[in-house]
Formats: structure tokens, C-alpha cells, sequence
């Protein structure tokens, strides 16, 4: 039998992360291992800090951050540039 593959979802709990939780459960087969990991828990917003995750949902698949999921987030120079703070 295959190794488990460990899928792990950093959610807050919103409507788009519970569209994007079931949408993975889904598609998942019996050889991947689903956590849902709750952002309002101290610890699980930790680790998401320390793995650098800007935007949620954000997944990880056995340990690496899923391409569709890294280098996304706010970027306030862009959100200057769009206007804010500009009188």
C-alpha cells in the first residue's frame, strides 16, 4: 500500500474556506489523509506564520505549500499605488 499523502487546509472558517474544504475532500482518494487546521487556534496560527502563508485557504500537501496557495497575500505598495492613503 502507497504512503499516505497528508493534506493539510488552514481555514478561518469562511464561506470560500468551506467551499475550498469540500471541494478537496472531494477529490481526495483513500491514499491522501485530510486535517483542517483552524486559524482561531493560537497554535495553528503560529505555525501559519511561521510557514509564511499570506492568504487563506491556504493548503499543504505532505509538508510544502501548494503552488496555487504561495506568493499570494496583500501587498500594500500595490494597494498604495491603487490609491490608498491618498488624499
Amino acid at each position: 500500500m502507497a504512503a499516505k499523502r497528508k493534506i493539510e487546509i488552514f481555514s478561518a472558517g469562511c464561506s470560500v474556506c468551506a467551499d475550498t474544504i469540500a471541494q478537496i475532500e472531494a477529490l481526495a482518494c483513500s491514499s491522501c489523509e485530510v486535517e483542517v487546521l483552524d486559524l482561531q487556534e493560537e497554535v495553528v496560527a503560529k505555525r501559519a506564520t511561521r510557514l509564511g502563508l499570506r492568504s487563506i485557504p491556504a493548503v499543504l500537501i505532505d509538508g510544502a505549500l501548494a503552488d496555487c496557495c504561495n506568493g499570494r497575500g496583500v501587498d500594500m505598495a500595490v494597494l498604495q499605488a491603487a490609491g490608498l492613503g491618498v488624499q
